[in-house]
Formats: structure tokens, C-alpha cells, sequence
């Protein structure tokens, strides 16, 4: 505790489960030692949830901030979005539209943060530090176009930009005029035209580069097109009522702004439990919290929300959307193969694997993804087997799934070229060896001149190649000539037809697997035999 407090905020990483514990043993809340670990607290919570923050959160994220106590930690919500804008340019719209969100109930924090973009741009400016300009330019022209700054900033940028213009201020105000240029137009067209006017008659001096003219006229493209590709706010990003957004007058020239430095550093405040109160009051008002004597009712009312909350779930239910265009399988496929791909051994895999959510009838996705993979690669690498081997073995399911894919991968075999062939051949017999998948999946195999094609017997006899490295042909061949798998091998070992019998003699021979055809070929000596003994019976006389 006494090294928490002597260090300066920030200096050294604490575990979140050790300051919560260390939080738990200060009894006073008042003190500066609490304090200073709930400032650190706060600190972490902001960043994460401004760091995670898209489009499709948004609304789930604005609650969780506004639990948070921004009052006190607006300094440290400005500096974050602000270096997270930086870091993230393209996601500008989305912190924007968080902004005016905060901004409608605390614009506070909305005022800070353009006061600290507009002496982030003028430093920037004076520096020519281009990439921090547009950065800045960026997030001033979202939040005019949330209604969080007004439209004169935004002017006085372009003017400024403009007045005395090289190439980089060009760049610079073509790239702010594609974010505000439609907001603009709409709200301020004459200046709008007078913006345009001059970048026009800068086109036409012919003192800049190629490069910066042909970037004014793409511009003139986009104002053509009527700004069609840059909304000034998304479908999904527009959050905020224009009659409750809150618009701040701030411009560009003002002496007196005052950025408040000392609110992103820690601060003991005497009256800091007060604080606390009148902050958790606000927040009881922002996000609609009562008080337990107001959420009693009497029993007719609650059993009317029960029954109306009963309909809308049905009518939930009603319309649900059914995904019919395979995204969530798509998904599933992209999460199962980036999981294979940034694991470091097959056990790491198999146990990321694991955590992976599956519905009914997923299993042979995730089968088909290891295969898949297996068969993308240059040679055959034995992680890709283990991790079959795993799996086969923790339930009845997924081997199941693994014979499913046998099935299916044999007799599509001759849509795979050589080397991939030779994986999945590799893959299946590395399963085998181990026992991993049953070895009855090699009853699909039928073994005749017909029923084969190159691809198929180039298979087979990668396969059983495999199997004679692990198992040593000794022991394949009496799994071969076992009688209780005898009808799991009927079609690898054929003898219902001599001309598939003598097939399959000479394929094996051929690898250099004729031990295997022993019985074959006994048993194609005595239908040798039999037909000899027929034909003499037919020909000698009574």
C-alpha cells in the first residue's frame, strides 16, 4: 500500500484482482490511499471500454460509461478518446457519436474535449506535424457533424488551412472537407461555395503538385456526387435527438481556453464521499434508476407487466431473423481457423478449440476446418493429426464426426490436387494407427477398376503406406486378416468377383504391400480350381 501511494499515478502496474483486494482492506473511504486506488480504477475501466467500443456495441457500451464517474474522470474520457481517435482514425464516426451521446446530459466533457482539439491543432499546426493535424481535423469535423461543435470552428479550420496554402495544408483540408463537406453544404453553403471557390482558384494557379491537384479534384468528384460514400452520420451511429444535442461555440482563435492538465492526474479531494453521492444521483437520473419505495406497485400492475412482458417475448420470438446466407457460419469457419493458426502446440489448440461455443451439428464444421487446413499445407505436419487424435478420443461424437468426413473427403478425393491429397491421406492414417477414428470407415473403400479413380487408389495407397510406418506390416496384416473386421476390409480385399480379386492383388503388389493379398490369392487358386473342375466335368463324356 505505501508504494501505491508514494509512486506516481501510472508508474507501476498493479493487478486488477490485487487492487481490488487492496481496495476491500482500506475501511476508510475518505482517505487518500482509497482514493488514489479508485482512481486508478477508473482510469483502467475508461480505457477499456473506449478501446473496445464499435458500431454494434455502442449502445451496450454508453451505459457501462455513464456508470463510471465521469465528472470526476473527464480529463482521463478526453485524453483516451482522444489517443484512441489518433490510433484508430477510421473509427472517428464511432467516438464521435459516443461523444454527443455523453455531451447531451454532460457537456462538460463535450467542452473539454474540442477545447483540447483546438490547441492539439494549433500546436500541431505551428509544428507542422501533419499527421497529428489530420487526426484532429478528423475528430473536430465528426463532432460538427454530431452537432457537438459548431459549424464556424470548422470553417476557421479551412480558412486557416487555406489562407496561406502548401501541400500538406491542401491535403489537409481535402481530407476535412470529405468528413464535413455535406454537413456544410447543408448548413452553411455559402461559406460551403467560398471553401470551394478557393480550391478552385488554387487548382487553377497550378503551384501545386500533381499529386495535390489530382486530390482537389477527386474532391470536386465526391461534391458531384453529392458526398454519396461520406454521411455526415451513419445509420447506426445516429443516436441523439437534434432537439436535445448541446452545441458548443468554441472557436478557433480564442486566447482563454484552458485545457485543465491537472484533471488527468490524481487529486486528493477532501470531499470526495460527497462527490461521489451527487455523481451517483446523476447517474441514477441518467439511466432511469428509482428508488426502491417507487418500483412497488400493486399486484394487478405486476402481473400486467408480466403478461406484457410475456407478449412481447412471443412477439420476439415471432421475429426472430434467421440468418440464411451461412454469415454465422462463415464466422464460426474464420474463429476455428485463426484459432488453429495462432496456436503455439496441438495441445493449446485443442484446449482454445474447446472454449469455442457450438450448436447441435457443428462438430463436423470444426472436423472439416482441421482437415481443411491440414491439406493447405507444403508437407503433412503431425499437429494436425494429434489434434484429430484429441478430439476422437474425448467423446463418441467426434469421432462420429471424423468418419462423417472420411466418408465425405473419399469420395470427393479427385477434386484435390496431389499435395493436398497426400496430406488428408496422411491425416486419416496417422487417426487410424492411433485408433483414434474406427477403422470400419474403410468399408466405403471398394476396390475394383469401376469403382476407382486415380485420385481414389493414390489415396488407398498413401494410406495404407502410412499405416505400415506406425503399425509395421506384421501387425497391419493380422488387423487385415482378422476375422471380426473381415467385413470392414470385403471391399479392399474383394472376392466376390475374380477379375476385382486379381485387381486388387496386383494394386497392393504394385505398393509393395503383397503380404496383404495372401488370402486373396489362395482363395484365387481355389475359384481357379473350382472353374477347372467345371469345365472338365462339362466336357467329358457320359
Amino acid at each position: 500500500m505505501k508504494t501505491l501511494t508514494l509512486t506516481r499515478t501510472g508508474g507501476a502496474y498493479i493487478p486488477p484482482a490485487r487492487l481490488r483486494m487492496m481496495q476491500e482492506q482500506i475501511t476508510d473511504k475518505s482517505s487518500k490511499e482509497y482514493q488514489r486506488i479508485a482512481w486508478e480504477a477508473l482510469k483502467k475501466s475508461i480505457n477499456g471500454l473506449i478501446n473496445k467500443v464499435t458500431a454494434a456495441n455502442i449502445k451496450a457500451i454508453i451505459p457501462e460509461l455513464f456508470g463510471e464517474n465521469l465528472v470526476r474522470g473527464r480529463g482521463l474520457f478526453c485524453k483516451s478518446i482522444m489517443k484512441a481517435q489518433a490510433a484508430s482514425m477510421p473509427f472517428t464516426p464511432v467516438y464521435a457519436a459516443l461523444v454527443a451521446v455523453i455531451n447531451t446530459k454532460l457537456p462538460q466533457i463535450g467542452e473539454l474535449l474540442i477545447t483540447r482539439l483546438i490547441v492539439q491543432f494549433r500546436k500541431a499546426y505551428k509544428r507542422n506535424d501533419k499527421a497529428t493535424c489530420l487526426a484532429t481535423t478528423t475528430f473536430i469535423a465528426h463532432l460538427t457533424n454530431q452537432w457537438v461543435a459548431h459549424e464556424i470552428l470548422a470553417l476557421k479550420v479551412l480558412f486557416l488551412l487555406l489562407g496561406q496554402p502548401t501541400e500538406d495544408s491542401i491535403e489537409i483540408a481535402v481530407g476535412f472537407m470529405k468528413e464535413v463537406g455535406s454537413f456544410l453544404s447543408q448548413e452553411a453553403s455559402g461559406a460551403n461555395e467560398g471553401v470551394f471557390e478557393r480550391l478552385r482558384n488554387i487548382l487553377h494557379e497550378g503551384k501545386i503538385e500533381k499529386r495535390t491537384q489530382y486530390m482537389i479534384e477527386v474532391l470536386f468528384q465526391i461534391r458531384k456526387d453529392k458526398y454519396k460514400d461520406n454521411p455526415p452520420i451513419g445509420n447506426d451511429l445516429d443516436l441523439v435527438d437534434d432537439d436535445e444535442q448541446i452545441t458548443h461555440t468554441l472557436e478557433l482563435d480564442e486566447e482563454d481556453l484552458d485545457v485543465m492538465e491537472g484533471l488527468n492526474v490524481f487529486k486528493f479531494d477532501p470531499e470526495y464521499l460527497e462527490n461521489e453521492e451527487k455523481y451517483s444521483a446523476i447517474k441514477a437520473e441518467i439511466l432511469g434508476e428509482e428508488d426502491d419505495s417507487d418500483e412497488s406497485g400493486s399486484d394487478e400492475s405486476d402481473e400486467d407487466e408480466e403478461d406484457g412482458e410475456e407478449s412481447r417475448e412471443a412477439l420476439q420470438k415471432k421475429m426472430e431473423i434467421q440468418d440464411r446466407t451461412n454469415t454465422n457460419l462463415v464466422n464460426l469457419r474464420k474463429t476455428i481457423y485463426l484459432t488453429i493458426k495462432s496456436s503455439l502446440n496441438f495441445e493449446e489448440c485443442c484446449h482454445k478449440l474447446m472454449l469455442i461455443k457450438l450448436e447441435q451439428g457443428q462438430q463436423i464444421e470444426l472436423c472439416n476446418m482441421v482437415i481443411e487446413c491440414c491439406s493447405q499445407e507444403r508437407t503433412y505436419e503431425k499437429f494436425y493429426g494429434l489434434v484429430g487424435e484429441r478430439f476422437s478420443k474425448i467423446n463418441r461424437d467426434w469421432s462420429e464426426a471424423f468418419k462423417e468426413c472420411f466418408a465425405t473427403n473419399y469420395e470427393t478425393i479427385h477434386r484435390l490436387e496431389t499435395n493436398p491429397l497426400r496430406n488428408v491421406a496422411k491425416y486419416f492414417g496417422h487417426l487410424m494407427s492411433t485408433d483414434a477414428l474406427p477403422w470400419d470407415v474403410l468399408s466405403v473403400i471398394h476396390l475394383n477398376e469401376e469403382e476407382t479413380t486415380s485420385s481414389s487408389r493414390i489415396f488407398i495407397k498413401i494410406l495404407f503406406q502410412d499405416l505400415v510406418e506406425s503399425l509395421g506390416l506384421k501387425k497391419l496384416n493380422e488387423r487385415v486378416k482378422d476375422p471380426y473386421c473381415a467385413e470392414w476390409f470385403s471391399g479392399l480385399f474383394p472376392k466376390d468377383n475374380p477379375k476385382s480379386t486379381r485387381f486388387a492383388i496386383n494394386f497392393f503388389t504394385s505398393i509393395g504391400l503383397g503380404a496383404l493379398t495372401t488370402d486373396l490369392r489362395e482363395h484365387l487358386k481355389v475359384c481357379f480350381y473350382f472353374r477347372l473342375v467345371g469345365s472338365l466335368l462339362c466336357i467329358t463324356p457320359l
